[in-house]
C-alpha cells in the first residue's frame, strides 16, 4: 500500500509575509516579546548600544558643525560625513558584527551627499530623511485606519499568532493607537523640519533632526514594548514536582 500523499501546504496571505517580514526585521533589531528581557535591556538593543548611538548620530553632527563653521566648499562637510558612515560600516565588517545598521546608515549618507553635491545646497543633504518621515508616517497612519497595523502584524508573527489579533478587539485596538503614535512621531518631525529645509537653515534643521531622533524613538520603542507585553503577558514556567 502506498503511503498517503501529504496535502499541499497551504500558501501565505499577503498579511502574513508581511508580518513575517516585519516581524523577522523586528527580532534581528532585538524586539522580540517572548524572551522576556526588561524594558530598558529591550530599547538599548533596538538602538544597537553605544555603536548604534555613535553610528547614528555622528555623520549627521559632523555634517552639521562642520558646515556651520565653514560652509564652502561643500564637499568637506559631506566627505566628512560620509567617511565617518564608511568607517563604521567597514569596523563592522573587519569585526564579523551584522552590518545592516551601518550599511543602511552609509547607503543614506552616500545618498543624500550625492543629491547635496548635485544641487549645491547643503539642505538637500536631509532631502531623503524628509522623504523617508514622510512615507514611514503615511503608511503606518494608513495601516493602522484600515485595520491592519503594522504593529500588530509584526507583533503576531513574533508571538505566533498570526493575525488572529484582529479577532481581539483589546488587542486591535491597542495597535491602532500604537500605528497613529508611530504615525504622529514621522509626521511631527516632517512638520518640523520641512519648513526649515525650505528656509536652507542647515544649522537649525540638522541640530532638530538629531533632537528628535533618538531622543524620541527610544521612549516610544519603550511603550510599544510595554503595550505588547501588556497584551502577551508570560506565562511562568512550570516545574513538575515528585513527591520523595
Amino acid at each position: 500500500m502506498s503511503a498517503p500523499e501529504s496535502e499541499p501546504e497551504r500558501e501565505k496571505t499577503a498579511s502574513e509575509i508581511l508580518g513575517e517580514a516585519l516581524g523577522s526585521a523586528a527580532r534581528r533589531a532585538g524586539l522580540d516579546p517572548a524572551e522576556g528581557a526588561s524594558t530598558h535591556r529591550m530599547v538599548w538593543s533596538a538602538i544597537g548600544g553605544w555603536r548604534g548611538i555613535l553610528e547614528s548620530v555622528l555623520p549627521s553632527l559632523a555634517f552639521v558643525v562642520l558646515f556651520t563653521i565653514k560652509p564652502e566648499p561643500l564637499i568637506l562637510s559631506l566627505g566628512v560625513s560620509v567617511g565617518l558612515a564608511a568607517v563604521f560600516t567597514v569596523v563592522r565588517l573587519v569585526q564579523k558584527s551584522p552590518p545592516s545598521a551601518a550599511l543602511g546608515g552609509l547607503v543614506a549618507a552616500v545618498a543624500a551627499a550625492a543629491l547635496a553635491l548635485w544641487t549645491g545646497r547643503g539642505a538637500d543633504n536631509f532631502v531623503p530623511g524628509l522623504i523617508t518621515n514622510a512615507v514611514y508616517g503615511s503608511v503606518i497612519l494608513v495601516s493602522a485606519l484600515i485595520g491592519w497595523s503594522l504593529i500588530g502584524l509584526a507583533v503576531g508573527f513574533l508571538m505566533g499568532e498570526g493575525t488572529t489579533w484582529r479577532n481581539d478587539r483589546r488587542k486591535r485596538r491597542a495597535y491602532f493607537w500604537l500605528g497613529i503614535a508611530w504615525a504622529a512621531l514621522f509626521f511631527a518631525r516632517l512638520a518640523v523640519q520641512l519648513p526649515l529645509y525650505l528656509a536652507g537653515d542647515v544649522t537649525a534643521l540638522g541640530t532638530l533632526k538629531l533632537i528628535m531622533g533618538l531622543p524620541l524613538f527610544a521612549p516610544l520603542i519603550a511603550v510599544t514594548w510595554l503595550v505588547v507585553r501588556a497584551l502577551h503577558p508570560r506565562q511562568p514556567a512550570r516545574e513538575d514536582t515528585t513527591e520523595a
